[in-house]
Parts: C-alpha cells; structure tokens; sequence
C-alpha cells in the first residue's frame, strides 16, 4: 500500500511539471524529423536529449553540434545533448518524442520501455503502418505495454499505468521546421487535456499546435497521405499535368477518409491539418520524399533502384503494403492504393496503372 500511495504521490507532482516546464524531454530518432524536432524542443527547454541509434552517428553529431547526415546546415541548440545510450535518454523523462522509423518502432520501443518513467507522456511523430501487425505506433505501443507489465508483474503494472500516449501529425517538412519557418500542427491524445498539456511542451512563436482526441484519425491520415504523394509523383514523372494531380490528392482524400471512418476516426479530422493539410504538403513539396519516389517510379525507376539511390526512408513504401492488406481486411475500396500497391510489388507499369484508374465504372462523387 505504501509503494502504490508513493507512486500516486510521484505521478501527481510529474503532471504538475508537464504543465509547466518539463523536467527532461527524450528525443528517439536523429533523422531528419527527429533532429528538427529535438532542435525545436532544445530552443525551448532546458533538458532535451536527443537519441542516435549509432555510436558513431552520435559522436558525429556532438562532435559537430550538426546532424551533417539528415539535416546538414542547423546549428544545434547548446543545451542539447546526445546519447546513444537509451537509459540515459529516456531515464527521468517526463515527455519522450519517438522518431524512429515504423519497421524499428517496435523493436526499439520495446527497448525502452523498461525505463520509462510512470506518468511520462509518449509521443509518436512517426507517419507509418506496421507491416506484421497492421497497427499504428500508439497501437504498437500499446501492445507492448501491455505485454510488459503482464510480464512483469503487478507493481510494473501499477508503475506503468500512468503513462499517456499519443501523436503528433500535420503538414510539417523538417528542414523548414529546423529553420523556424512557420508551421501548424496536430498532437493527439485519447485524453484531450493531456493533449492540451503536450500542445503547450511543442508550442512556440513559429510552431503553432492544436489539439485532438482523434488518435486513430492522425494516425491514419498522416500513414497514407504519404501513399497517394507517391501516386501523384508517379503521374508527375509521366508528365501528366495539375488536372490529374488535383484529382489524385482529391479521390485520395475521399479513400483515406472511407478507411479512416471504418477504423472509428472522426469525419473532421480528415479536414484538418493531418489529414488534407499533411496531404497538400506532401503531395505537391519539393522536398517531399515519397512524392520523390513516385516521381522516380513515373521515370523508369524500380522500387530496388530508388532505394538504393534514397538516403532517407520514405514510409509510403511500406506503408503501401500495410494499408492495403488493412483495407482489404476492412472491405474497403480504395483504388489509387491498389494501382500504387500493383505498380511497387507487382511491377506494373505506371501508365498502365493510370489507365485502368480511368477505365473504372462511373460513379456518383
């Protein structure tokens, strides 16, 4: 009884310092978006620590203070460090952003969690699906949570109970982010004034941040607009012109929303910045990287070929292949995510695939 009034006593003064000030906030994934964000969050707090997988990565960047690989040309913010030691990030953290890419998420969140502390807030920033499970981050995570205090017994239970999660999505490119240029996002938690709690830990002069309770809507949305970016790269890469690019991200909308209705998210969230603003963004951004692929694809390209000449992951690829078997698993239809599917794992040719889009049955909008 002791232990559990102790932990009580501990989470309440925990949550009265999220509100303020966090005390250490843990940064997991020195990619580019990992990086801006440690840069935007290091600018603002006084103890961020920002987490590379690689020692020599890691050293890299401390001994530069530049993350010269993913986000070359921002100056770090002083106070912020960098580990590639997961204890040491994560151990007293009272927010811990996740980074990493969805076919790592799991294996390195299940590396962490044993020193998560109770009451942390978990953010996931990654835009992605889970091939084996067909879950999003939150879920994965959990999933995992779950399974460890199972495993662990009642007093990791009790200990872990606390612990929030939650997302952040919208139209965000993080070199633009990493220099201040003005942006609007979406972090969501199932409880809204934890996600107004968090809205308030990202929030500066150039960040702006709204908050939601639609998790399973930002979450979906920001996994597939990633997958119609592709679609519309491929027609730019045709040579196709703005016609077919606003109809793709339009009936790319129309699909993302069916599915993320049939999964219980909210009709709104679909209008809103993590679902048509992340859209817009990376369906018609330069910097943009699934767009990149798609383009690639339209020139020529095969799938094996991009990725080799791509440095930097662009979820759209494996998401493909998650939302597709989730939307079959759901029953529903969604054709610009079939044809995408058909021309990354089943080699089809590209105009052939634009083609048989248009040959479809007529319907009513």
């Amino acid at each position: 009884m002791a232990k559990v009034f102790h932990l009580k006593q501990k989470r309440k003064v925990q949550i009265a310092r999220v509100m303020n000030n966090p005390s250490k906030i843990a940064v997991i994934g020195a990619g580019s978006w990992g990086t801006a964000l440690a840069v935007l969050l290091g600018q603002k707090h006084n103890n961020v620590q920002l987490w590379a997988h690689r020692r020599a990565h890691s050293d890299e960047i401390a001994a530069s203070r530049e993350n010269n690989k993913y986000l070359p040309g921002v100056i770090l913010p002083k106070g912020l460090l960098i580990t590639d030691n997961l204890e040491a990030a994560v151990s007293e953290a009272t927010v811990v952003v996740m980074v990493v890419p969805s076919h790592s998420y799991r294996h390195v969140f299940s590396q962490l969690i044993p020193y998560l502390p109770p009451d942390c807030r978990v953010v996931s920033a990654v835009k992605g699906i889970e091939n084996s499970s067909l879950k999003t981050m939150t879920q994965v995570m959990e999933e995992l949570l779950k399974l460890y205090c199972k495993t662990d017994g009642e007093y990791q239970a009790d200990r872990h109970k606390g612990i929030e999660l939650g997302v952040l999505s919208g139209p965000s490119f993080a070199k633009e982010v990493a220099h201040s240029v003005p942006t609007a996002v979406t972090v969501g938690f199932k409880n809204i004034r934890v996600a107004q709690e968090i809205q308030k830990v990202f929030v500066t002069d150039y960040f702006r941040v709204y908050a939601s309770s639609d998790l399973i809507g930002l979450e979906i949305s920001a996994a597939l607009k990633n997958i119609i970016a592709i679609a519309t790269g491929v027609c730019d890469g045709l040579g196709y012109g703005l016609n077919t690019r606003a109809a793709l991200i339009t009936r790319g909308l129309a699909e993302i929303t069916r599915l993320g209705i049939a999964l219980g998210a909210e009709h709104s969230t679909f209008s809103g910045l993590s679902g048509v603003g992340d859209l817009l963004l990376t369906c018609t951004g330069s910097l943009s990287r699934n767009r990149t692929v798609g383009l690639k694809l339209g020139e020529g390209k095969n799938i094996a070929q991009i990725k080799d000449e791509m440095q930097m992951v662009a979820e759209g690829i494996k998401t493909t292949r998650s939302a597709f078997e989730l939307a079959e698993r759901v029953g529903i239809d969604m054709p610009i995510l079939e044809q995408v599917h058909s021309i990354i794992y089943e080699n089809k040719d590209c105009a052939e695939a634009v083609r048989d889009l248009l040959k479809r049955e007529p319907k009513v909008e």
